[in-house]
Order: C-alpha cells, then sequence, then structure tokens
C-alpha cells in the first residue's frame, strides 16, 4: 500500500476489502506483461469474492503470460468518500495501480441493481462514462455474465460486450487486442472483435422505434458487422482451466468455502429461470476431475466446508458417489460436504446422512410455488407429497431448520396460489409435530422467503406482464395469513427494488440514459435496502421522460421485436413461446433427460444428445 492510502484505512470499516495480499493471490512484474487487465465486480468485496465465475476467469486470464489480471470492486461509501476527501483513484488490489493505467476493465454483470456501481467505479477512476465520450487513451470497458442476455440498458457505457462463458472468448479477444494496442485504433479493434462469435459492440449497430415506443428495427451499421450474436460456450469442463489455488481473503466473506463447479446448464425447463435457458446445454464435471480439484483446493486453501455448485445440483449424473467419496476422503481432517439450494424432488435421505457424517450444514428448498396449479405452470413438475416427503426426511434425519424459497406475482397466479405457500409451510410444520419427540430434534425453525417474479429475456415468461404492487401486497398478505406456526418466520422482497429490477431487465437503449442520471442523482448500492432510495430513480426518469411501466406492467405480443432478439442462445424463440401457451394451459414439459423437448439447443450447439452425464440412459 502507498503511505496515502495507508493512512486512511485505519478510519474505515473493514480494512480487509481494500488491502489485497491475500494468499494464492497472483503477482507479476508489470514491466513484463502487454496487457494489463482490472477484473471488476460491481459490489462490495465479500460479494465478488464469493463469486466463483471472478475466480475463474481471473485464473484463466493470469495463464497468459502477456497479461496481468488484477481484482477491483467497489468500496463501501466510507471508503469511497475517504477516496475522494483525499483524492485518490480507485484502485485494483494487486498492484494498487489506478484503474486508469489498465488497458480493459471487464465487469461482471449478475444482477442490474448493480449497474450504478459500474458508473460510481468508473467515476471514481477520473474515467469517462459514456463510451461514445470515452478518450482513446482511456481503458477500454467491457462487460459479461447473466444481465448481459439483455445489454441495451448499459449500450452508452460498456464498449463490447461477451455473450456466453469467459473461458472461450476470452483469450481471442486478448490476442486481437495486442493487434492494435498502443496504436489509437480503439475503433478498429471494436470492429475486428465483432466478428467473433459471442462479441457484441453496441456502437456498431442502430435501432429505431415505431411510433408506439416498440423498437422497429435493430440494424449492423456495417456490411461485415454481423446480423446476430451467438453465445460461446465450453463443450468439455473436464478440460477447461479451473483455479487450483483459489485466493483465501483475509476478512470473511458470504461464501467462506471451497466452491466446486459440478455442472453447466440444467435440463428442468422451469419457465420463469433465466439461467435454466441461457446456460444450456447441461455439461458435467466427471467425479474423477471433481475429487482432484477438491484435493488440490484443500491442500491450497485450509478450508473446512467443500460446496458442491451447479444451477440444480442434485441433478449431477454420478452425485451420490461424488458426496461419499469426498466425504471417505476429507472426513477425517473435519472437512465438510455442504449443498446449496436443493429441488426437493432430487432430494435423497442417503445423500443428505452423508452430508452430515462431517457437519450439519444448513437446508434449503426452493418448491417456488404453493400450489400444484402454480407449480405446473412455472413447469416445476413437483409434486405436495414429494414435498412432504423430502421434509419428513429431513427432520427425521437430524434436521429442524428448514429455508423455504417461493415466487409471487407469477404469470397467471390467483390468489389462492399464494395462500397455498403458507398453507404448505404450515404442513410442513405438522410434518415435524407429527413425528415422535424421541425421533427428532428440537427447536422447529422454518424460514419462508418469497420474491416478486421479474420477468426476465429468454424465458417464456419474458412477454408477461409483471404483477402490479396492489396484486403483490394482496398476495404478501394471503401467504402471511395462512402462517399459523410460530415456527414459521415470513419474509418477502420489497417492491420498489423489484420494479426498478423490471426495468432494466426488459429495458432498451432509452434506459441508459435514466441509469445515469439518476447516478449523477446520487444512486448507487442499489441492491441493498440502506442505500437503495427509489425517489432518486423516480426522477431520473421523468426528467428522461420515460415511462417505466411501458417495461414493467407491458404484455408485449409475440410479433413485437424485443432488445435482445439479435442474441442466439441456443433456445429458439418459438420453443419459449410454445412454453408461455403451454403455461396458460396449465401443462407440464418433460424433463430433457427423459426426451428431447426441441428446444433447439441440440441443433445449434450440438448434434444429438444436449447433455452429457457418465450414467445417464
Amino acid at each position: 500500500m502507498n503511505k496515502i492510502t495507508d493512512n486512511i484505512l485505519h478510519k474505515v470499516e473493514k480494512p480487509a476489502r481494500y488491502v489485497g495480499g491475500e494468499m494464492n493471490q497472483t503477482i507479476k512484474n508489470i514491466d513484463e506483461v502487454d496487457i494489463r487487465f482490472a477484473f471488476c465486480f460491481p459490489d462490495v468485496y465479500e460479494v465478488g469474492m464469493s463469486h466463483l465465475g471472478t475466480r475463474i476467469l481471473y485464473h484463466v486470464i493470469n495463464q497468459r503470460q502477456d497479461t496481468y489480471c488484477e481484482r477491483v470492486f467497489t468500496p463501501w461509501p466510507d471508503m469511497e468518500q475517504q477516496l475522494r476527501m483525499n483524492n485518490i483513484s480507485l484502485y485494483a488490489l494487486e498492484s494498487k495501480d489506478p484503474l486508469s493505467k489498465f488497458d480493459i476493465l471487464g465487469f461482471t454483470l449478475q444482477y442490474e441493481l448493480s449497474y450504478t456501481n459500474i458508473l460510481n467505479m468508473l467515476n471514481l477512476s477520473g474515467i469517462t462514462i459514456r463510451a461514445s465520450e470515452r478518450g482513446e487513451e482511456e481503458p477500454i470497458i467491457m462487460a459479461g455474465g447473466p444481465c448481459a442476455y439483455n445489454p441495451e440498458p448499459l449500450y452508452d457505457i460498456v464498449d463490447f460486450f461477451e455473450l456466453g462463458e469467459g473461458e472461450e472468448i476470452m483469450n481471442e479477444v486478448l490476442d486481437i487486442y495486442k493487434k492494435y494496442q498502443n496504436k489509437g485504433k480503439k475503433k478498429e479493434f471494436l470492429r475486428a472483435i465483432s466478428k467473433l462469435g459471442g462479441v457484441y459492440v453496441p456502437s456498431l449497430y442502430d435501432v429505431t422505434y415505431n411510433e408506439d415506443g416498440t423498437i422497429k428495427e435493430f440494424t449492423p451499421k456495417y456490411d461485415d458487422v454481423p446480423k446476430t450474436v451467438k453465445k460461446r460456450i465450453v463443450t468439455d469442463l473436464d478440460s477447461v482451466q479451473f483455479p487450483s489455488e483459489m485466493i483465501v481473503p483475509y476478512t470473511e466473506i458470504i461464501h467462506d468455502r471451497i466452491v466446486l463447479e459440478t455442472a453447466r446448464g440444467c435440463t428442468n425447463g422451469c419457465r420463469f429461470c433465466q439461467a435454466g435457458m441461457i446456460y444450456r446445454p447441461v455439461r458435467e464435471k466427471t467425479r474423477e476431475t471433481l475429487l482432484k480439484q477438491a484435493r488440490d483446493l484443500v491442500n491450497e486453501t485450509g478450508y473446512k466446508e467443500i460446496s458442491l455448485a451447479s444451477l440444480s445440483i442434485c441433478d449431477h449424473s454420478d452425485i451420490q458417489n461424488i458426496v461419499a467419496d469426498l466425504i471417505n476422503e476429507h472426513s477425517s481432517k473435519n472437512i465438510g460436504v455442504a449443498l446449496p439450494s436443493i429441488r426437493v424432488d432430487a432430494f435423497s435421505v442417503d445423500l443428505i446422512k452423508e452430508i452430515q457424517k462431517v457437519r450439519k450444514t444448513g437446508l434449503t428448498f426452493a418448491p417456488e410455488a404453493g400450489s400444484q396449479r402454480m407449480r405446473d405452470i412455472i413447469n416445476k413438475g413437483l409434486t405436495e407429497e414429494k414435498i412432504l416427503e423430502a421434509a419428513e426426511s429431513a427432520f427425521r434425519s437430524g434436521w429442524s431448520t428448514l429455508k423455504l424459497y417461493f415466487m409471487i406475482g407469477l404469470p397467471y397466479e390467483e390468489l389462492s396460489d399464494a395462500t397455498g405457500i403458507g398453507e404448505l409451510a404450515q404442513k410442513i410444520a405438522d410434518i415435524y409435530y407429527s413425528i415422535p419427540k424421541a425421533e427428532r430434534n428440537k427447536g422447529l425453525k422454518i424460514n419462508v422467503s418469497t420474491s416478486i417474479l421479474i420477468p426476465k429475456a429468454f424465458t417464456p415468461f419474458q412477454w408477461a406482464a409483471m404483477a402490479r404492487p396492489e396484486e403483490i401486497q394482496e398476495r404478501i398478505s394471503a401467504v402471511r395469513d395462512a402462517i399459523k406456526s410460530m415456527a414459521i418466520n415470513y419474509k418477502y422482497h420489497s417492491q420498489k427494488t423489484s420494479f426498478m429490477e423490471s426495468v432494466f431487465a426488459r429495458g432498451d437503449r432509452r434506459v441508459c440514459d435514466v441509469l445515469i442520471k439518476a447516478y449523477e442523482n446520487g444512486a448507487k448500492f442499489d441492491g441493498w435496502s440502506e442505500y437503495f432510495n427509489y425517489h432518486i430513480w423516480e426522477e431520473a426518469m421523468e426528467e428522461c421522460g420515460l415511462d417505466p411501466e411501458f417495461y414493467v406492467y407491458r404484455e408485449r405480443s409475440y410479433e413485437e421485436v424485443l432488445p435482445w432478439d439479435f442474441i442466439e442462445i441456443g433456445v429458439t424463440k418459438k420453443y419459449l413461446q410454445q412454453e408461455n401457451e403451454k403455461a396458460k394451459r396449465v401443462e407440464l414439459t418433460k424433463n430433457c433427460i427423459e426426451g428431447c423437448t426441441g428446444c433447439g439447443v441440440n441443433v445449434s450447439f450440438k448434434e444429438g444428445e444436449c447433455f452429457q452425464g457418465a450414467l445417464r440412459n
């Protein structure tokens, strides 16, 4: 650290967020590299360092001899105040150099309400916010991640987007960058990478609008710029680079443990789930690869817990053997295994008993909806009988605390569906009390959480209107009124934050001006309830002449040109429409494992089966 920074760290809440120097960080000689890359996470250190993608891409980029990747996180307001008061630029943790010295700043877009933090990080670095006004000598700004699948709200902030998996695209982009570096040819570089699969350069496209505000046409400005951008994927997860030496933070982070990625993609086809569509096809890591990666990370980090991560962890074709082998190998060192939110119909008593041999971790179920009708509409394919069986198995296996995740405000939802959430939680509590005291642990605690559905791009519900505030409030009351047991705790999401998230989730280029205006008026850390200020956003939308209800409460027609229609994810628009119609008819679509449902991925990205699985038959 330089002396100026040292003088301010004692004045902030958590200095460890800003010092770097952690075990397993990468240090390179700046004079021996050609490209300086800053991986920027637009949220506080504890959140960013818990994100597995950050760790993976940090490792992948630093494998290049010619490139040095460093980390940058959004400073908490107390640190921001000190930086501004002392005229210190936002800096990277490894070298402590200001971001203005870097060639490329890469932002990951994990949630829409982090967008103002991107602007704040640029401003703290003295970097021009608008791409159209940014100088030739300023860093190039790129972005990727799930929110990049509707990149338009950031079209005049980000120079280019990577659509798909970074390990597959990044090296090609960096190779081309070297050809144009330090030659005053930023526009030529952007034009060149636009021809790569998976790269979108907003400045190379024009958008025109109809009188009703919908998009009329989205067209490339030049003949050599592709009309559509096709996402890029890694085909073999076993061979893709994965860090064997993960950074170990000095301070506690949200996911303070080893995180092993077991698979990408999902075969379930839930109609609300963007990740389940954009990350297709399913690809798995083999048990041998996972065991080796776990072994390496245990040796290099000293963590006492291994968390297995994927969109639907229990769907891995070899999950039973993976868990058993991990526990057999590491239990003598008191290293436990944890699973994230479990899809209830994939819940296994044997699996959960294996896990608790070492350490009892939290248990989270995600039924998503309270009524059978609603679970069928969203294609959850899960019966109440299965849910109650899973709960009973958990209680009999020693759990007395459960987390239950649900959604309200789903398309075609009725008030009785919301009441069903509280009633289902009550039935789970009754199951616990029906078990003899000698066969269950004390202290039942059921934490019920409801989030508001925000229709997302590339889902069957992308055409649906979001539920209005009065409907949401009615449903929240219905859930609360149906809960009788004191052992059930109910929490629900803020409507105002969900509203603004919805504006950006399906917004077009016109939303970008609102984002900039809101930031200029003081918006930042909008994903944190203590800092979110809806009044700022309301004023910004009014000043920019933007009607947010156009993006939030309006049902789209299938003929409308959507802001993200130029992106190809493999799942066809026709398939998404068919799924939306099946939702209206309360019809289920089978899991891909049971046979192809015709989403299009096997034609666009793979021939034949669109998932890998050693034990599938």
